[in-house]
């Protein structure tokens, strides 16, 4: 075997020994038992990968992985999910999969045959393990996106139209606020006469995380209202919050789903931004019409 060849399967066998070592870590810390045997089967898996590849080499590629990357990695799954977690770890295993089946020409006999019972385990049996992970977080995921995006829009729109009205940004503010919470109590009235068509879901649960996701949003967007008495700052900072929120709850959904980050992305932004700037153009109009700038400003 030539010295590349040598080279990329320790590559190989140190990237499954890592991914052993964060699952074992996971595994030790988890507290659901469930859960726990998921994380313990991927990291046996991940272990006899890197064993068949410490077996191509022929010595030991193992290295320590950084406590803090660990540390780091553990704070993710308290805060993201499991689901997410693992999600986010196996990125890279399409790109891992192509790699591997590259290499199968490079193998003989029973190596080629075990890297392909590999491939198969990362193509199929880690996508079915995790697959079988059940988390309230995703699985009331649509619900809290629900209340989110929706109030985005709609809160970024009242506050475009208040920059056509007046300078005031209390007022703008308090605005947001108002129609942010009776906009949270309609939605999740919507949520929980939605769930309750729908076994699978708690129709309370429903309505608590579409509700809570609207007010979340509805309380960041208004903040910056409080803080400057500059309308256009005040706007600028909101529409930055509101873009960061959508980055954030649409990257979380491209991992967890297996969905394309840009184009959601973009469609979310073009629309709160096509509703706000509609927004404006009518509270330009109204305001100029009753003269309720000189009013309030």
């Amino acid at each position: 075997m030539q010295a590349g060849d040598l080279r990329l399967a320790e590559e190989f066998c140190r990237d499954e020994y890592e991914d052993y070592v964060i699952y074992s870590y996971l595994a030790e810390h988890e507290a659901r038992g469930d859960l726990r045997e998921i994380l313990e089967r991927l990291a046996r898996e991940e272990y006899e990968h890197y064993l068949f590849w410490r077996g191509v080499i022929g010595r030991d590629c193992a290295r320590e992985v950084g406590k803090a990357r660990l540390r780091l990695i553990r704070l993710m799954r308290r805060v993201f999910g499991l689901t997410f977690t693992l999600k986010w770890l196996e990125k890279h295993e399409e790109r891992v999969v192509e790699a591997y089946k590259a290499y199968l020409d490079k193998l003989e006999g029973e190596e080629r045959k075990r890297l392909e019972e590999i491939i198969r385990d990362e193509e199929e049996h880690e996508k079915g393990l995790m697959s079988g992970i059940e988390e309230t977080i995703v699985k009331y995921m649509s619900f809290i996106v629900l209340g989110l995006a929706d109030a985005i829009v709609e809160i970024n729109g009242v506050h475009a139209g208040f920059l056509g009205v007046t300078d005031y940004t209390v007022m703008a503010g308090i605005a947001g606020l108002v129609v942010g919470l009776s906009a949270a109590v309609s939605m999740a009235s919507a949520a929980y006469l939605q769930a309750k068509h729908e076994m699978e879901r708690s129709p309370m649960t429903s309505a608590l995380m579409t509700g809570l996701g609207y007010l979340a949003a509805s309380f960041t967007l208004a903040a910056p209202y409080f803080f400057t008495h500059r309308m256009l700052v005040a706007f600028t900072v909101s529409v930055l919050l509101g873009v960061a929120l959508i980055a954030a709850f649409t990257y979380y959904g491209s991992v967890v789903f297996d969905r394309k980050f840009a184009r959601e992305f973009l469609e979310s932004t073009g629309l709160m931004l096509a509703t706000a700037l509609g927004s404006y153009l009518f509270g330009e109009l109204i305001g100029t019409y009753f003269g309720l700038r000189g009013l309030f400003g």
